[in-house]
């Protein structure tokens, strides 16, 4: 199973985030968005939007282009400011605990791998990412990230 995630934030702070699930010849898209937010909540968010779409435990392969949240799963920076009651070695609270949480959870739950995929390279999947993602944006009716702000 492979998840390509993308979160987006625009000027004036609402966001939107798509998820595309492929496994084989089957295919999940999932896209939603919040106001008051911000990039990097999108793009987690995004994440565990499409872990929470599998039904049954999966060897999945997270494809995402943010730096952030890639590295902070795999160096292991996430276990580490869990571990450490949501403080950065700073001693500062860890910015998006809440989310790091829920997707460290659903991790658990699966076997995962996150794959980091540069801004510039050409990949279908995350193109239309993007895509449904801006498309979310664009709705009326999204609600606030109450988390974020």
């Amino acid at each position: 199973m492979t998840i390509y995630t993308r979160g987006i934030c625009d000027w004036t702070g609402s966001g939107g985030y798509a998820a595309i699930l492929v496994s084989g010849a089957h295919r999940k898209e999932l896209s939603g968005g919040f106001r008051v937010t911000t990039n990097n909540r999108m793009d987690i968010i995004a994440t565990i939007e499409g872990l929470k779409a599998l039904k049954t435990k999966c060897k999945v392969q997270i494809r995402n282009n943010n730096l952030y949240l890639v590295e902070s799963m795999v160096k292991g920076w996430v276990q580490r400011w869990q571990d450490n009651n949501w403080k950065t070695k700073e001693n500062e609270d860890t910015a998006n605990a809440d989310l790091w949480e829920h997707l460290l959870d659903l991790c658990s739950q699966h076997e995962v791998e996150f794959v980091w995929l540069k801004k510039n390279v050409i990949d279908k999947e995350i193109n239309r990412c993007d895509l449904l993602a801006r498309q979310a944006v664009e709705r009326e009716d999204l609600p606030t990230d109450g988390s974020s702000a």
